[in-house]
């Protein structure tokens, strides 16, 4: 399917009373934005499992032998991947501040 952007984005820039550049930053921010919203669900989710609020917790909690590696080992790779998402999105909000 091949989509004619430009129109599309004049149409809607005139209905919303946007310029086309204030249309598509606002577009971009707000998918960033809810990107964010998705990763910060899965983060809380993981920290909530296992009552720790970061990755470096889990860490912690491994090392003192709070916390078993065999039943949380891909929940703490899933963490601290997300983590690192979590961190590149909002580098990329600041950057269309």
């Amino acid at each position: 399917m091949v989509v004619e952007v430009s129109p599309i984005l004049s149409t809607v820039a005139q209905e919303l009373r946007l310029s086309e550049a204030d249309l598509i930053r606002q577009g971009v921010r707000a998918l960033v934005e809810r990107q964010l919203l998705q990763v910060q669900a899965q983060v809380l989710e993981i920290n909530g499992k296992y009552h720790v609020s970061s990755v470096a917790e889990i860490e912690a909690r491994y090392q003192n032998g709070t916390l078993e590696e065999s039943g949380s080992w891909r929940d703490y790779q899933r963490l601290d991947h997300l983590e690192f998402e979590r961190d590149r999105l909002y580098g990329l909000l600041e950057a269309l501040a």
